[in-house]
């Protein structure tokens, strides 16, 4: 699939069946998370839900490292991801979100979010998570998410 056929697609979140992320889904119709990732998201057999990407040279700030704000994008987009129960075919949108940077992700390395809903009630979500380049720790964040009507 070409960048310009995935951008501002309709569908929504479509299965990858084939390649790297085969059995994995992504949202075609977020035309900024395709430019910025593609992310991608599954449930695990235990339940949990699961964001990652594959990092590329464009993530890179000019040091080499993965760019804070690729990374924060990441996490916003994870939120989501983690809250989907919680969401329950609910629209919302991020009203919180922190991060406290670990270390360097880098080019190649597989970028995962794993996390939790601590709080979900009415219209407020409270999720924390952690990001994790090939395994090891780079970014913990946390966040709110408010459910919305869509018009």
């Amino acid at each position: 699939m070409s960048e310009n056929e995935a951008v501002g697609s309709s569908g929504g979140l479509a299965p990858i069946t084939e390649g790297e992320w085969a059995g994995w889904s992504t949202w075609q119709s977020d035309a900024f998370e395709q430019r910025a990732g593609p992310f991608y998201e599954r449930r695990e057999d235990d339940g949990q839900m699961v964001a990652a990407f594959r990092a590329e040279e464009r993530h890179m700030n000019g040091a080499g490292f993965m760019h804070g704000g690729c990374m924060m994008t990441f996490a916003d987009s994870a939120l989501f991801t983690i809250a989907t129960d919680a969401l329950a075919g609910s629209h919302g949108v991020t009203m919180h979100l922190a991060g406290d940077f670990l270390d360097p992700a880098r080019v190649g390395q597989l970028i995962e979010a794993r996390g939790e809903v601590v709080r979900a009630g009415g219209k407020t979500i409270y999720v924390v998570g952690m990001i994790r380049a090939d395994g090891a720790p780079v970014l913990s964040f946390n966040g709110i998410i408010r459910k919305i009507t869509r018009r």
